[in-house]
């Protein structure tokens, strides 16, 4: 029983009382997500403004994967604190790459990686953390099922943590210093954010799924509506959807950049706890229910409460699909089909790809098993490349002992790991070259340029496991196989099991429970290794330093963290700061020649790749400043993207806006993260420009001021806005978080 049930006990122990203190303090009815951040904060409760007041929150867990974990880890190390102070996990499932199928990839993976996991198993073991091997299954599907639990608090060093939403949980994704934090029993810090609410209507039917709710969702918020929200769902359809169906919704949450998604508690919730085997957890869960949901008032009258309300019709929802290059492009089934002509992307459809923490469950791939037998029996096979990732050995043992995997092989699937995989760019893919434009369609989350495979030409497509499949059998996305026949055949919709009649197969290997005593226990970090490397503190910031910064470069359009820290090859770097810093940037276009990866050295007057000229600026003792347009760092939560500036001499980001957990990643790591006062000030950053930045009038609310010189010899002042409270300048002076959770560690070992 790996998950913790006296904690969970005392949780909802004083859940009562602490929603009484807050209801009597607010003086009115309570939104789901209110109950659950007034539950978990640390101090005296007071009146929140949302969007604006920062608080300090103790959550229950934290839970860590496998690439962001070695940074995260390293930190704590560093920190100096003997044992984490609240149950924690690391899970084994980004570096294992796909490619020729489950067991040849699982074998050469433990090789490829066998320095990284030794580390990873020895520091958890030593620290106290719960460690999850290799092929155990990907971070969210095994947290579902074994910690995640209605009106808990986690946060995770993966931006799809929301996750456990499915489960009435607010999980948020998080960096690395974030973890570091609630590991070493500091409190840590939210904005109190926004709420949206969502009333689900109606019932779905016929090809409609639970991902078709979010992807919907996605096409009305954008990229970037949810931020600094938690989007809580609430209405009659909630109790219509399954858990890993809402953990499904919950996941993609991510894209739409809210801080995380939340459902109220039901029975579908306390079926999956029961079949999990945390039937005591339901129970405990049902003896506060009330407090695990909207108050009435809140459910009758949403206008009063959320901050806007998004309402959908699942009776009238129809199948969606978001892409090509961005997962908030969103079109229905039937117009996708004319906008793949009409847009010329490629309609033949080369792979389709069902798994990720998105969509892995018992349920979805039983509906996927369901259409893969009709279409056996009717003579059909898969026309492209069809892939499987299950989400836990737990799940994948289960679906092979009752006949899916078999099903799903019948017309061609093939079964890779149980791990990320292609969702994350670890995919070595051999039907196309650089340069071949190409359609694959996935059931994953994200769909950013070249984020599968690492081809830019490639236009990857998101939809649920039932719409990839079926276009896995037209094998041509101008087909609408919802409404048209296939080689004569007409499929027909799958409903699928929700739970497997004969319970799950539980996985008695994957898990490791950590040392008792810790101490006499060595953390495994090879001698010269190039894939680790132990940290050095940041240097305090100081005025001096913020004057006459170059601009390294100033990127054009859409940067997100792959943009920044690019995934795929490089993720075998991801514990060693030094090499991986070599792709800081390497994906942003340069606004002044529109070329990724060439900016011009001011030094020299030359071209050439964006770490080379960082680390040249470095050498020369000057401090550097990038430019940014909308939502800077939108994508995974991976903290590189914030690090890896700051190890090459960066000093501050400008942007027009930035996502949330990027920025708050800058902030952790010593990094000035500003706007623009007026974001037309963008345009006047030209090439060749040096910058200083008056960090004296860093304060709560007051503005900075920015003197740009021209290679001309003009300069001109621009304003620039920030987020900082007393706590973060803290940070910043003392040249990152970790350098005062590194002093709390050697005042405590005194």
């Amino acid at each position: 029983m790996p998950f913790d049930l006296s904690m969970i006990r005392r949780v909802y122990a004083e859940y009562p009382s602490k929603i009484s203190a807050a209801r009597a303090l607010l003086n009115r009815p309570l939104t789901l997500t209110e109950k659950v951040l007034y539950a978990h904060l640390d101090g005296t409760p007071a009146e929140y403004k949302r969007g604006k007041s920062y608080v300090d929150f103790r959550p229950d867990r934290v839970a860590m994967q496998d690439a962001t974990a070695q940074m995260a880890l390293l930190q704590f190390m560093s920190a100096g604190i003997p044992q984490v102070a609240v149950p924690s996990t690391v899970h084994c499932d980004h570096l294992i790459r796909a490619e020729t199928g489950a067991q040849s990839d699982m074998e050469r993976s433990l090789i490829e990686n066998d320095e990284v996991f030794a580390f990873l198993a020895s520091v958890s073991k030593k620290y106290g953390i719960g460690f999850w091997k290799p092929g155990a299954g990907i971070i969210h599907q095994v947290v579902l099922e074994n910690y995640a639990f209605p009106g808990g608090m986690m946060i995770g060093t993966d931006s799809h943590t929301p996750n456990a939403g499915g489960l009435g949980m607010v999980a948020i994704g998080v960096g690395g210093a974030d973890a570091v934090d609630v590991m070493s029993d500091m409190a840590w810090e939210l904005q109190f954010p926004k709420v949206i609410g969502v009333k689900l209507t109606g019932k779905l039917s016929g090809w409609t799924s639970p991902k078709d709710i979010i992807l919907k969702l996605a096409g009305i918020l954008t990229v970037k509506g949810g931020t600094g929200a938690i989007i809580e769902y609430f209405g009659d359809g909630c109790a219509t959807l399954s858990a890993t169906g809402k953990g499904t919704i919950c996941n993609m949450g991510a894209e739409i950049g809210a801080t995380t998604s939340i459902f109220p508690y039901d029975e579908a919730m306390g079926r999956y706890l029961g079949a999990t085997d945390r039937a005591e957890v339901a129970s405990l869960a049902s003896q506060i229910a009330e407090h695990l949901s909207a108050d009435d008032e809140v459910r009758q009258n949403p206008e009063l409460y959320y901050d806007s309300v998004i309402e959908i019709d699942l009776t009238t929802l129809e199948p969606h699909i978001n892409g090509p290059f961005t997962p908030d492009r969103a079109l229905t089934i039937s117009d996708f089909v004319v906008a793949v002509k009409e847009n010329e992307w490629p309609q033949e459809l080369r792979v389709a790809l069902i798994g990720s923490c998105t969509n892995s469950s018992y349920e979805d791939i039983s509906r996927v098993a369901e259409i893969a037998d009709y279409a056996s029996q009717h003579g059909l096979k898969s026309k492209s490349e069809l892939t499987i990732n299950p989400g836990s050995e737990q799940v994948r043992a289960t679906i092979e002992r009752d006949g899916f995997l078999s099903k799903i092989e019948a017309v061609g699937g093939m079964i890779f790991a149980n791990a990320c995989g292609p969702c994350i760019g670890q995919w070595k893919r051999h039907d196309v070259k650089k340069g071949d434009k190409n359609s694959i369609i996935t059931s994953f989350n994200r769909n950013f340029t070249g984020r599968n495979d690492g081809i830019a030409e490639t236009h990857a497509f998101v939809a649920s496991p039932e719409t990839v499949i079926g276009f896995a059998l037209a094998g041509d996305l101008t087909i609408n196989f919802t409404k048209e026949p296939i080689n004569g055949v007409m499929l027909v919709p799958p409903t699928g099991e929700e739970l497997p009649a004969n319970g799950f197969l539980p996985d008695s290997q994957g898990f490791v429970t950590p040392a008792v005593d810790g101490s006499g226990i060595e953390v495994i970090i090879k001698e010269g290794s190039e894939r680790l490397e132990r940290l050095d503190p940041f240097i305090p910031n100081s005025e001096e330093q913020f004057v006459d910064m170059p601009l390294l470069i100033k990127a054009k359009g859409k940067c997100t963290t792959d943009h920044i820290s690019a995934a795929g090859p490089w993720l075998r770097f991801r514990g060693h700061l030094t090499n991986i810093s070599n792709n800081m940037l390497i994906g942003a276009i340069n606004y002044f020649n529109n070329t990724a990866n060439s900016v011009k050295n001011t030094l020299t007057g030359e071209y050439a790749e964006v770490p080379v000229v960082a680390r040249a600026y470095q050498a020369a003792g000057l401090g550097w400043v990038v430019v940014g347009d909308e939502n800077y760092g939108e994508g995974s939560s991976r903290e590189h993207a914030a690090m890896e500036p700051r190890h090459l001499g960066g000093k501050a980001i400008i942007v027009k806006s930035f996502a949330r957990i990027h920025e708050t990643n800058l902030k952790k790591q010593g990094m000035l993260p500003v706007t623009f006062e007026n974001p037309a000030d963008y345009d006047k950053f030209r090439e060749g420009d040096r910058v200083s930045i008056n960090i004296k009038d860093l304060a709560p609310g007051m503005p900075l001021t920015a003197t740009v010189w021209h290679e001309d010899g003009t300069m001109e002042n621009i304003l620039l806005k920030h987020t900082y409270n007393e706590n973060q300048i803290g940070w910043f002076a003392a040249g990152s978080a970790l350098n005062l959770i590194a002093a709390k560690g050697i005042e405590m070992n005194k």
